[in-house]
């Protein structure tokens, strides 16, 4: 579905990406793991249009994406939840929800949407009303796949949303996930959280100092010694 070319993201002549190439299958849970610093979010922001890639390509469905304007990645298929949020926090969650089905084909199943939200995040239904801002760190995470999801995407990109919630609410965060791919909807995972994201995913990539370092099977990362000494404190 998504096939990345070489991509190359830079900020003024610094890259902080160089050469990225990777690949999500229709269906597929994809992981990038990596540091802090890595350019993982930077990685996925590009790949959401919002960083214009400086060299290669990027694909979806065998078509050229890369020189689009961000609002046509979403027309394309592709949904990003930001790191951080990025809620609207004085706008009610039902209006910040609301907002992810702009899009035509969307708008026309928003009702619809709506319901499949709140059944997939019941907590949000009896705060449809409140200010966003009210919610708690793991109810606002909650919020924004939902806004995402609202846009009926067939691919969706997740940037560190483990970042800053308890464990708890990290482990109900990754089942979550993990219930979305299993409804058809493929998801590429930026994530620091190394070893949960690996039980999660069907392939893995590595990312260290902009540059994919390794790739494969989540069982085969686990076992590769700079992956084990590095991330997994083994």
């Amino acid at each position: 579905m998504l096939e990345v070319r070489g991509a190359t993201v830079t900020y003024g002549a610094a890259p902080a990406v160089s050469g990225v190439s990777l690949a999500v299958s229709k269906g597929e849970l994809v992981v990038v793991v990596g540091p802090n610093g890595a350019g993982k979010s930077t990685l996925i922001n590009a790949l959401a249009g919002l960083h214009r890639i400086a060299g290669g390509s990027l694909h979806v469905d065998g078509a050229d994406i890369s020189r689009l304007p961000p609002h046509r990645y979403c027309e394309a298929g592709i949904a990003l939840v930001p790191e951080g949020r990025r809620l609207f926090t004085e706008m009610t969650v039902k209006e910040n929800l609301e907002l992810g089905s702009f899009r035509s084909a969307a708008k026309a199943r928003r009702a619809q949407s709506l319901k499949e939200m709140l059944d997939l995040f019941p907590v949000l239904r009896e705060k449809l009303e409140q200010p966003a801002g009210t919610l708690s760190g793991g109810q606002q995470q909650m919020l924004a796949i939902g806004r995402a999801l609202m846009a009926q995407p067939r691919l969706l990109l997740l940037d560190e949303p483990s970042l800053g919630l308890a464990p708890a609410i990290v482990r109900e965060m990754f089942r979550v996930i993990r219930d979305i791919n299993a409804r058809g909807v493929a998801v590429l995972l930026v994530e620091q959280n190394v070893a949960m994201a690996l039980d999660l995913a069907h392939r893995a990539y590595v990312l260290e100092e902009g540059r994919i370092v390794a790739e494969g099977a989540p069982a085969a990362l686990k076992d590769h010694p700079h992956i084990r000494r590095a991330y997994l404190g083994q």
